[in-house]
């Protein structure tokens, strides 16, 4: 059982290390289930503040903190945050030379860390097994969980050992379960797999209010590349994605908007690995406003101020798309989410279901899976060519019942007329930003740059507008800034306070 001093310390904590004087939807709940000693499968959207839920318990805990995640390129970024935030933490995975995991497994006999993360394949390997067992685990976080789950849209078998890693620790620790895209099959996977201990769960539902929802349906190639167009000169200067089903779909339409001076760049695996690097580099550090990928590209890109996600061509399944979809307005800000649907594309889509080839499951797996991409697919499709109400459709495929239209879809509002209207409002919003918004934006670029860090790690899109709201000109009201820790305020506070008096005067 926790007390009202344990959540009261909680809260300090909150405030001194993320800025926020309030928990979100679902964050006290699970917080207050760890620290009592209760295992927890917490099923929260994109953005909805995940790691909050096991990183405060890991400040309160006396051991250390485990995150077993399968996203490499987050675990830097989730690292330089935590470090931003005056925690002490790691990561440990493929990316690290075997010196440098030596270091870190050194330092984590030495008490250095308080949070590791570490991809599930690591769990297997005996250097790292051994010096875990000399240590005090308080917690373990289990972060994309749905992984474990051949139901789910990716599976990957190096999950199946986390209950083995778990069991061989001299005492158990709390384990806490965590995924933004869970069907009930796939709810059911990861409570029994991973044998997680009369768990406390908490849905915070799958809604993500800021996002609106649409589908245009182009009838030709060239009908497709103006609806590109259209979007992108109506969002002109924010970041966004858009998302090819194929290389060869990434390639031309980089080259097609690089020849009209668009700031784009690209991602795909037929990159080598230095260009893959510096075109995400790019993106994260807001060199380039616009990324075109395949879906090779997002997994634990944490960028906040994501303003729109394109889908150029029909997604595998309603969970890659709304996944992909999620990545934007991180930040809690209003974004777009338009998926360009031409019923030619579901053929490329069959014929990589059709080739998929993973060499760690049995060819009866194999074909389950693919009998389950099918239906998956043909939900996919379902979405595409509806009348109904786009984000109740993908609510209901969640498990959801919701009780009415959300009147922020292109279903529920009218296709063409009303999305003019909406892009208006939007273009109308973007002119009113300040320019001490501007000002803050070009100075927080200069610090990350500083800093070696992307800029989202260094503020918020979100704090820097809270900036402009409360113009703090004291060092107790910069505090009061949604996002600021004292951290923060102690490094920037000056810069930040001399910007809004220059304003102000």
């Amino acid at each position: 059982m926790t007390d009202n001093n344990d959540m009261l310390r909680a809260l300090v904590i909150l405030k001194k290390h993320f800025g926020h004087s309030s928990f979100r939807d679902g964050q006290e709940e699970i917080i207050s289930k760890l620290i009592s000693g209760r295992d927890v499968l917490g099923i929260m959207p994109t953005g909805a503040g995940k790691s909050v839920c096991y990183q405060i318990p890991a400040l309160m805990s006396e051991g250390i903190t485990l995150v077993i995640s399968p996203l490499i390129s987050l675990m830097n970024d989730q690292v330089n945050a935590l470090v931003q935030s005056g925690i002490r933490g790691a990561y440990y995975n493929s990316a690290l030379t075997e010196g440098q995991r030596t270091k870190v497994r050194r330092n984590m006999e030495n008490g250095v860390y308080k949070i590791i993360y570490v991809a599930p394949e690591r769990l297997e390997t005996e250097p790292f097994k051994a010096v875990c067992k000399k240590l005090d685990i308080s917690y373990i976080a289990i972060d994309e969980a749905h992984c474990v789950s051949q139901w789910g849209q990716d599976f990957r078998p190096s999950y199946l050992k986390i209950p083995e890693f778990i069991n061989d620790l001299p005492r158990r620790p709390v384990v806490g379960a965590f995924t933004a895209t869970a069907t009930e099959a796939v709810q059911n996977d990861i409570l029994n797999i991973l044998e997680l201990d009369e768990p406390y769960i908490v849905t915070t539902g799958f809604d993500r209010p800021n996002l609106y929802f649409e589908v245009r349906r182009p009838r030709s190639l060239d009908g497709r590349m103006d609806e590109v167009l259209d979007i992108l000169d109506s969002h002109e200067g924010k970041s966004g994605i858009i998302y090819c089903s194929t290389r060869k779909n990434v390639d031309e339409l980089y080259e097609t908007l690089s020849h009209r001076d668009y700031n784009v760049t690209r991602y795909h695996a037929g990159l080598d690995a230095d260009e893959r690097r510096i075109n995400q580099e790019d993106f994260i550090y807001d060199r380039k406003t616009i990324m075109i990928a395949t879906n090779a590209f997002g997994m634990g890109i944490d960028k906040s101020d994501v303003a729109f996600v394109v889908h150029f061509n029909i997604t595998k399944n309603i969970e890659n798309y709304y996944q992909e979809a999620g990545r934007a307005g991180r930040d809690g800000s209003s974004a777009e989410c338009i998926m360009l649907y031409m019923p030619k594309d579901i053929y490329t889509i069959k014929y990589f279901i059709d080739n998929s080839e993973n060499e760690e499951l049995t060819p009866g797996e194999r074909n389950k899976i693919r009998r389950l991409d099918y239906i998956r697919l043909n939900n996919m499709v379902d979405y595409c060519t509806t009348n109904a109400c786009l984000r109740n459709t993908i609510l209901r495929y969640f498990g959801e019942k919701p009780d009415k239209d959300c009147g922020n879809c292109s279903e529920c509002i009218g296709r063409k007329r009303a999305v003019k209207k909406h892009y208006k409002k939007q273009i109308q919003s973007a002119a009113k930003e300040s320019d001490m918004l501007e000002k803050l934006r070009l100075e927080r670029l200069r610090l990350s740059k500083l800093n070696g860090v992307p800029p989202y790690v260094i503020m918020s899109d979100t704090t820097l507008r809270d900036i402009c709201k409360k113009k703090p000109v004291t060092y107790d009201e910069l505090l009061d800034v949604s996002g600021m820790i004292s951290t923060k305020a102690d490094r920037y506070g000056d810069l930040i306070i001399a910007i809004v008096k220059g304003f102000l005067n």
